[in-house]
């Protein structure tokens, strides 16, 4: 049985014209499942009702800093697809407050292990949609992935277009959510393959983290100065010249066990530290991010995700918004945008995304 999906979008600002234009495209008797993206600027108490009220299938979400879809880049509105057919099952998980998610994710498991358990022939992955200001990532996707044990996972930390306010997730309930994520267990007769891809590679200039906050994923110091002074040095710039432009094609890179790990920097403190979007702790050497070629990376990884799967019927995609202000500041956004539109990729612009029991940056 084929997987079947239907887009659909609006662009308006008022939360019940949006959902009833969304529905109007993608509703019908055979859905399956739902899953959104949406602007933060909306009434998002509005827009939980609205949501409530026209969909009765598993429905999940959160707010962005802007989508994509079979149109492209959208930067504003809302984005959404039903799913059906290929024996699609989705169950959200809701986890609220994150301080107590050890408990949650630990009852979660069991739950999914007891559900392999009576369905051992179904393919599986989890996505995990999570406050993205909450600086809990790295420990609750690191929990999940611990304790379910022999799943995939993706996800993506929710944004609110680059203000780094207030960022909420939707489990179906009617309502929006900061402080919570929600975990959905995807079920399929069809097979499912997650994949990573990033064009960032260690550099040759390194730094020393000599002064950091891990809990607040803030870095004080490198090689002994105030970290803002230390980096634009490295670049050749001076601290007045540091934008997010510069911080999304210059990030952090941490090597470990061979695998280079993107810490993005998020901004500039007033006291010239640098706040991080990933755990980042004293006594570690980063080097300034190596850029390789997006469009060629991204192309090569389809090109391998294809040899795995061919014609997927649907590709979830978490990209990192530091990815589009470069693409923006580099002038390939179109490029990409097509790119990711032929290939059927649906999804959102991140705070950072997780693969398997890790939370990353800059990568799709």
């Amino acid at each position: 049985m084929a997987i079947n999906t239907r887009f659909g979008a609006s662009e308006s600002t008022d939360p019940a014209q949006a959902v009833a234009e969304l529905a109007a495209l993608i509703d019908g008797p055979d859905m399956d499942a739902v899953l959104f993206f949406c602007s933060p600027d909306f009434d998002l108490q509005a827009l939980g009702l609205a949501l409530k009220d026209r969909f009765t299938c598993p429905t999940i979400g959160c707010t962005s800093c802007g989508h994509f879809g079979p149109d492209g880049f959208q930067r504003s509105g809302i984005l959404g697809v039903a799913i059906s057919g290929g024996g699609i099952q989705l169950r959200p998980y809701l986890v609220t407050p994150l301080a107590s998610h050890a408990e949650q994710v630990a009852v979660i498991a069991d739950d999914i292990r007891a559900t392999r358990e009576s369905d051992p022939h179904r393919h599986r992955f989890g996505m995990l949609l999570v406050d993205g200001l909450s600086m809990a990532e790295e420990r609750l996707v690191a929990e999940l992935y611990r304790r379910v044990g022999n799943l995939p996972i993706i996800g993506g930390s929710a944004g609110d277009n680059l203000l780094f306010k207030h960022t909420h997730v939707y489990a179906g309930d009617g309502r929006f959510l900061s402080d919570a994520a929600v975990f959905a267990l995807f079920a399929s007769e069809r097979p499912v393959t997650a994949f990573k891809s990033q064009h960032f590679a260690p550099g040759p200039i390194e730094l020393v983290i000599t002064g950091a906050d891990p809990d607040k994923r803030i870095v004080h110091e490198m090689n002994g100065e105030p970290a803002a002074i230390a980096y634009a040095e490295a670049l050749g710039l001076s601290v007045a010249e540091l934008t997010p432009c510069v911080f999304s094609r210059h990030p952090l890179v941490l090597s470990i066990g061979g695998n280079a790990l993107v810490r993005s920097i998020r901004n500039m403190n007033e006291d010239l530290s640098l706040s991080c979007l990933c755990a980042i702790d004293e006594g570690l050497i980063v080097t300034l991010g190596k850029a390789l070629d997006p469009l060629q990376t991204i192309t090569s990884a389809f090109a391998e995700l294809h040899r795995t799967m061919p014609a997927p019927a649907l590709v979830i995609g978490c990209d990192c918004i530091l990815r589009r202000l470069e693409f923006e500041q580099t002038r390939i956004d179109q490029d990409m945008s097509e790119l990711m539109a032929l290939n059927r990729v649906f999804g959102f612009f991140t705070y950072g995304e997780q693969y398997n029991g890790v939370h990353v940056n800059q990568t799709l």
